[in-house]
């Protein structure tokens, strides 16, 4: 399918790729029902919150469309699997359908591919059986090009959903360079979600264009203010 040029992209086309977000180590409960409230009444795709507010954030938008969506092994990614997968059963127990893990940047480091593999190859099974989407993240700023190929080679073999760019929690967030650099090293099925330093509708705009089909941001409402 040929993509949207930036110039023809709604307001509705942005809105419905925002995850917004909020994972600030001080979030209160009153800001989860904001995100919740601003998520419905601005279509966004779906609110990304502590796993602590998962439960909360299901009830808040269980009649909407907005999906829930928790991280995992965040914002380091070298938990232990089991932690891991523990982590997300307990986020899917407590209502989130999407997932998204930090894949285990230091074991990639030291070229571990088998334990990488199986770090996400869990996630990514557990999640599945539960009818749950797993989005990986790979905090690119931290590795070189031929690291985030090699990451996405692993994610394909997994069978994830998306891939991400950041947590947005390491020294940078998203690049246009990034996400293009994802979405050339993977098969169309999986898709890119891009995250960390999206503040403007231009920038927005440039990702989606690069291959992007989701944003994390926590600036949402005002990407679609602009």
């Amino acid at each position: 399918m040929e993509k949207m040029r930036p110039e023809i992209i709604t307001f509705i086309d942005i809105a419905s790729k925002i995850d917004h977000t909020n994972l600030k180590p001080e979030t209160t409960i009153i800001e989860i029902q904001q995100l919740c409230k601003e998520a419905i009444e601005n279509g966004f795709a779906a609110v990304c919150v502590p796993p602590m507010y998962v439960n909360e954030a299901k009830q808040l938008l269980e009649k909407s469309k907005v999906k829930v969506a928790t991280v995992i092994g965040f914002p380091l990614g070298y938990s232990n699997t089991l932690i891991k997968v523990s982590e997300a059963k307990k986020a899917i127990d407590d209502g989130a359908t999407e997932i998204d893990m930090v894949m285990n940047i230091a074991a990639l480091k030291n070229k571990h591919y088998k334990q990488v593999l199986d770090d996400i190859q869990s996630v990514t099974m557990m999640a599945h059986f539960h009818k749950t989407i797993v989005k990986v993240i790979l905090e690119c700023c931290l590795l070189t090009n031929e690291e985030i190929v090699r990451a996405c080679e692993l994610c394909k073999e997994a069978g994830v959903d998306f891939v991400k760019t950041s947590t947005g929690f390491s020294k940078a967030g998203a690049t246009i360079e990034a996400v293009k650099l994802i979405r050339e090293s993977l098969p169309q099925k999986i898709k890119v979600k891009a995250s960390g330093g999206i503040r403007t509708k231009e920038f927005a705009l440039q990702l989606i264009e690069a291959g992007a089909d989701r944003l994390g941001t926590s600036s949402g409402i005002l990407i679609i203010k602009e």
